[in-house]
């Protein structure tokens, strides 16, 4: 017997994330690609950009009606900040209970979107057909704060560096290989939207300082975090590892996970644990694939949620 497939479109998929997520619903045994909108590849066989693709599908150029129009079941948005308002519009106008995974922050403060972080927020999931990603950085502070955020006795400070990949495909000097490298770049080092994001969604203050490295891809994330009463390594690092305890794309290791060994895997790691003497002062590290658990990896959880699939369907575990 033939399992009928729920129907996935991407738009804005000539980017590394709408490629990734290609990749991951080209092996997914309940989902079919409906089409892929990008206007630098429009004509364009999807196959001759992702090798694990072999479908028929072209790239195409498609207005917000047009994508409305199409009428699949998941819509994932892969777009540029600021980008999405209209054709979230469209959607509603055409079909409300398609599902709409919206990968860029214009939805991660609006209350009416359920915001799919699942390893800290699926408890709040109740078949919302919006659904706002996290960002990338914003996932890796999280994940590195939350076991510890009713303890906290100061702003967590965190210290982020990114591969380039991060920075998307129009040029910048943020993607740019030959001003990277042997290079660090800091940027946006107050007031950044990861640094609103999760402070909005832990509920205390964040302090973010983010860079971006020579490398492709992958976040490391150092967290200096201040305890209001003393702990002790073993303590600490034993609620980590009650807090992820039953979760496969977040892996609790014992030193500072390096982001070489994360790059094209579908997990995060936090690590490293190390107290100041005192006892009040723990430094936590956090890596994970910025195009992956960052971004597409995690559509997928969230579309799998939403469409009443196993969360980890298709998803390599580590």
């Amino acid at each position: 017997m033939t399992t009928a497939k729920n129907t996935i479109g991407i738009v804005g998929a000539r980017g590394h994330t709408g490629a990734e997520l290609i990749r991951l619903v080209a092996a997914h045994p309940r989902l079919e690609l409906a089409f892929v909108s990008s206007r630098e590849l429009a004509g364009q066989p999807v196959r001759d950009h992702v090798a694990e693709y072999d479908g028929a599908l072209r790239y195409e150029n498609l207005s917000h009606e047009d994508v409305a129009a199409k009428g699949a079941d998941a819509v994932v948005l892969a777009l540029p900040n600021g980008k999405s308002a209209e054709l979230v519009a469209a959607i509603d106008a055409a079909k409300p209970a398609t599902v709409v995974v919206d990968l860029s922050a214009d939805h991660r403060f609006d209350e009416r979107w359920y915001y799919g972080l699942p390893e800290l927020t699926r408890g709040a999931y109740a078949g919302q057909r919006r659904i706002s990603n996290p960002g990338c950085y914003a996932t890796a502070m999280q994940l590195s704060i939350a076991p510890l955020v009713d303890e906290l006795a100061a702003p967590p400070a965190c210290f982020g560096v990114s591969g380039y990949s991060g920075a998307g495909t129009t040029p910048s000097d943020k993607n740019d290989p030959a001003k990277l490298r042997d290079n660090l770049m800091p940027y946006a080092l107050a007031d950044h939207v990861h640094e609103r994001e999760v402070t909005r969604r832990l509920g205390v203050p964040v302090e973010f300082m983010p860079h971006v490295a020579p490398h492709f891809r992958g976040i490391t994330m150092t967290v200096n975090l201040w305890l209001m009463h003393p702990s002790t390594r073993d303590a600490v690092r034993a609620r980590y590892a009650s807090f992820y305890d039953g979760e496969p794309l977040v892996r609790v290791v014992d030193e500072a996970p390096w982001v070489s060994a994360i790059a094209g895997r579908h997990h995060a790691e936090v690590g490293a644990f190390t107290l100041a003497p005192g006892g009040k002062r723990v430094v936590v590290v956090a890596t994970l694939d910025n195009l992956l658990k960052g971004a597409a990896t995690q559509a997928l959880q969230n579309l799998n949620l939403a469409l009443g699939f196993d969360e980890w369907t298709a998803i390599p575990r580590p």
